[in-house]
């Protein structure tokens, strides 16, 4: 991980005549291990984490992939904890920028196995031979109707006894969790230094481009995918992660 400490996360601290759509272009890169940390509640927790559970199931001679890796942080979390040997990590990201801030941190992280990065549309990437597969944050900037095609990939590309950490905002059909869950994660984030006007900003950039779903969408399309067995190990308020077993 970077040893200098995140750039602050003020990007939307000023009125904004017109919020453009949410984008990871370079001035979210700059700040965005700020923001994510202070956006997600138990971010911190589930990357730390992901590198225990990669160690647990890591297998000699496989690919362990981070697709949509931003910075790396759960890239080099499974780096300073995996122990299998000729494990190859993967890290794939279609923002150049992203792929440059990861490369940058590997500079500075710990861990001996080999990274290739590459800056690519997961459907154009090489997926295989892998015994972890993580996605952080990520099914959810996917168009729906590229999703269910992406977890089928994942799982044919798993050998057996590998897994898949899937983490996501997750919404409700009931409009009374939705709203709890909603004014929670608002509380957290302005607890985390965010103002109202921050909050209101950046909820209107992202909320075109980013597309929540239920919990129960998610394990349809696991199990529709082959995984029979996909569990939360992690949440807090409309925050989780899923692991499921191949």
């Amino acid at each position: 991980m970077p040893q200098n400490p995140p750039t602050h996360d003020n990007l939307y601290a000023q009125p904004l005549g017109h919020v453009p759509d949410f984008s990871f272009d370079s001035a979210v890169v700059e700040v965005f291990d700020d923001m994510i940390n202070r956006s997600v509640p138990g971010y911190a927790s589930i990357v730390s984490l992901t590198g225990h559970l990669a160690a647990r199931h890591a297998q000699p001679a496989t690919r362990l992939y981070e697709l949509g890796c931003s910075t790396g942080a759960s890239l080099f979390s499974m780096r300073r904890h995996v122990e299998a040997t000729g494990c190859t990590l993967v890290g794939v990201d279609n923002s150049s920028a992203m792929i440059e801030a990861c490369r940058h941190n590997l500079s500075k992280a710990g861990g001996s196995a080999a990274v290739e990065l590459y800056c690519q549309d997961f459907f154009d990437s090489d997926i295989s031979n892998a015994s972890v597969v993580v996605l952080n944050f990520t099914v959810q900037f996917v168009p729906k109707e590229k999703r269910d095609a992406l977890i089928n990939r994942i799982y044919k590309a798993l050998q057996p006894g590998g897994i898949l950490i899937l983490s996501e905002k997750i919404c409700f059909d009931d409009p009374r969790q939705q709203q709890l869950h909603t004014d929670m994660h608002h509380a957290f984030k302005s607890q985390q230094g965010y103002s109202d006007l921050e909050i209101a900003q950046k909820r209107s950039a992202i909320e075109r481009v980013m597309q929540p779903e239920t919990l129960q969408a998610h394990y349809n399309r696991l199990r529709g995918a082959g995984f029979d067995n996909a569990e939360v190990w992690f949440q807090c308020f409309n925050f989780l992660s899923l692991v499921a077993l191949r």
